[in-house]
């Protein structure tokens, strides 16, 4: 059982997190807006992004049928602000520009854990 505010006990209290109270459907209407919008996100960034291959793991982690669709929930919140154009620090700005993108990526990834592991490419040379 938590023993404080942060701590939580994922299968028991994951709705001490509120996403908006989403439903399913919900998460899944936001995983097809990012399937609609993270690649031209994604060609447009090109080089400037060094996350490229996170990116692409929880894109895949989010295919997955067999994650619960509340754990996709936080990822697709991560990725739809990735999307935006809105930022709390815009895109255009040389090297900064996606310092706020790489906060809310890998706050998402340290969210996931190790959980996350699988869904990389073993090919992937950095």
């Amino acid at each position: 059982m938590p023993n404080n505010d942060f701590e939580f006990d994922e299968t028991k209290d994951f709705d001490v997190l509120d996403f908006g109270e989403k439903t399913e459907d919900e998460v899944v209407e936001g995983i097809q807006y990012v399937e609609a919008n993270l690649w031209p996100k994604l060609e447009k960034a090109k080089r400037r992004i060094s996350f490229a291959k996170d990116i692409m793991a929880l894109v895949r982690y989010i295919r997955d049928p067999g994650v619960a669709w509340t754990r996709k929930a936080v990822v697709v919140a991560g990725l739809i602000y990735f999307i935006s154009p809105i930022d709390v620090i815009p895109d255009f700005i040389p090297v900064v520009g996606y310092l706020d993108d790489l906060g809310v990526i890998v706050a998402v990834l340290k969210f996931l854990g190790h959980e996350l592991v699988p869904y990389y490419d073993p090919d992937y040379k950095a």
